[in-house]
């Protein structure tokens, strides 16, 4: 990539490069280990004219997304994000049995299947072929296809036009994004909503949530980038929320253009990022240095307490995990194992460093002296199901934005 995929700029400059990495979510099966696995560079780019933040190598979707590992429902939080997020559209727009929400990249309906409970037609459009069955299976119509302009045109000439449409954690994925907004202005009635979550740029920086960047997340987004990609489109924000879930994210209301009114929250954020720097590329400068010293911060404690004779596992075979991982070279020297909830992934190995994935049960049974926390972002969680392990004298290290041990030593 040499044009910035939103606005077509063509000066770019690198902010961080963590060098060539496998596929975040290509987990192997043990069959495989003799396979060479492919490796593509993971580095971010800044857009100036823009102020998109993205990486620079495009994987084609077919690759990343046909068969899929990440299921939204083992996730207690997300399931919970998805449900409050539900009640809120329920309680503030006038929906009922006529009415359509579309979601894209619905996954296993995790979140859908709250509309379906209040009588509200769904339609989920997902992708991955084997998480859309499942889907199908739990009563969610779905069409197993990439949203963009032509799908959106299709549903609309079949009469499918949606009050609600909702993205969450995916626009960050899409490389077509000027065609994804196309089709959300064409499949949106007048006086519906396009409801869309992202992870938020100043919580990856300001936090040091680098491990987010991998190759299915394309796109780094402030608000300021979102609104010059709105307003391309005849589209703008009207309402923003700035939630925790993902380590930060911001929740966008997106209405036709002249819909959106009086907007305080967005008008607040849009001058919040000016006053830090969006727009300039010293406030990313300081970003790769950063994470090299998190880099050699989190080796040297793991190298120490294996100097000590400690035995440390990892949970979480999530995507950001990976990058974390192969970025900052932890292998099998230093992690024995990882444990995951997900079934999907469990007897599998992580890719690049091949970890072997087992359930949560095995930090009981095998007892390690040290957890790192890979999914870091569902830390509160982990260690609400993990308290007979605590029990035992374990000890989880949370890595970013420094490396702490809880509970503390």
């Amino acid at each position: 990539m040499t044009t910035c995929r939103s606005c077509g700029a063509s000066s770019l400059p690198l902010i961080l490069d963590l060098g060539e990495t496998p596929l975040a979510n290509s987990l192997l099966t043990p069959e495989q280990l003799n396979i060479p696995e492919d490796r593509f560079p993971l580095a971010v780019v800044f857009c100036p004219e823009c102020t998109l933040v993205q990486i620079t190598e495009t994987v084609p979707p077919d690759a990343l997304f046909r068969d899929y590992v990440y299921f939204s429902s083992f996730s207690d939080t997300v399931l919970e994000n998805a449900r409050e997020s539900v009640e809120k559209i329920l309680a503030t727009r006038a929906l009922g049995p006529e009415s359509l929400v579309v979601e894209i990249a619905s996954n296993d309906g995790y979140l859908l299947k709250n509309f379906v409970a209040a009588g509200i037609p769904v339609l989920g459009v997902e992708p991955a072929r084997n998480i859309a069955k499942v889907a199908e299976a739990n009563g969610i119509p779905t069409v197993s296809e990439f949203f963009g302009d032509d799908l959106a045109e299709k549903l609309a000439a079949e009469g499918k036009q949606a009050d609600v449409i909702l993205a969450n954690n995916v626009i960050a994925h899409i490389p077509v994004i000027n065609g994804v907004m196309s089709g959300v202005k064409k499949l949106l009635k007048p006086g519906g909503a396009f409801i869309m979550e992202t992870p938020y740029l100043r919580d990856l920086i300001d936090k040091l949530e680098f491990d987010t960047i991998y190759h299915e997340h394309l796109f780094y987004y402030s608000l300021t980038a979102l609104e010059a990609l709105y307003q391309r489109h005849g589209l703008a924000a009207a309402d923003v929320e700035h939630i925790p879930i993902h380590g930060g994210t911001i929740r966008v209301t997106v209405v036709h253009q002249g819909e959106e009114g009086d907007r305080p929250a967005v008008t607040a954020m849009l001058a919040e990022e000016a006053s830090w720097g969006v727009g300039s590329l010293d406030y990313y400068a300081r970003f790769g240095r950063d994470v090299a010293d998190l880099g050699e911060k989190l080796t040297g404690l793991l190298k120490e307490l294996r100097s000590q004779g400690k035995t440390i596992a990892a949970y979480g075979a999530a995507a950001k995990g990976s990058t974390l991982v192969n970025a900052f070279g932890i292998g099998r020297d230093l992690i024995d194992f990882v444990v995951d909830r997900s079934t999907v992934k469990q007897g599998k190995l992580m890719p690049g460093v091949h970890f072997p994935i087992l359930p949560p049960e095995a930090l009981v049974e095998r007892k390690p002296d040290y957890v790192l926390m890979l999914a870091w972002n569902f830390a509160d969680e982990i260690i609400r199901q993990q308290t007979d392990y605590l029990a035992t004298g374990g000890r989880f290290i949370v890595p970013v934005p420094t490396p702490r041990i809880v509970p503390a030593d």
